[in-house]
């Protein structure tokens, strides 16, 4: 048997019928409107986990807790969200819709590791304007 024999077409092999694939069902059929019985009250569902993967961590520096004191929180986010998915996974995760979010796109830092050169990530802060009187905990055991 040689590695071509796999490339040979088989004259003893003729298909019948040709096979079709079925695609799977999309996600987008099943909703909870459809699944909730006539008459009870259907509560509005985001995708499970809509704040995961947006925010990495607050940032706690001086800065920040000079800017807490203006209703504004800091937080290191990921780099490929925007402003308005940033707003809607705050909202969700925290119970508070903001006033305001704002994007610093920080570029890496170019670092020496003896003979060898690098350079750490890019990373993206938000900075998230709350309405007055408005408060979230953040700082926990700090």
């Amino acid at each position: 048997m040689s590695i071509f024999d796999k490339f040979k077409k088989k004259d003893d092999q003729s298909p019948a019928q040709p096979v079709l694939k079925s695609k799977p069902a999309s996600k987008k059929q099943a909703t909870p409107l459809a699944e909730a019985p006539a008459g009870a009250p259907v509560e509005k569902v985001g995708p499970a986990g809509e704040s995961q993967g947006v925010f990495i961590r607050p940032l706690i520096t001086e800065k920040a807790a000079v800017l807490n004191q203006f209703n504004q929180y800091v937080f290191e986010v990921s780099g490929q969200v925007n402003k308005i998915e940033i707003a809607r996974a705050f909202e969700s995760r925290y119970g508070v819709k903001p006033l305001k979010v704002r994007i610093i796109n920080h570029d890496g830092k170019f670092v020496r590791f003896g003979r060898s050169a690098g350079r750490t990530k890019n990373w993206k802060k938000a900075i998230i304007v709350l309405p007055a009187g408005k408060t979230i905990q953040v700082h926990d055991g700090v």
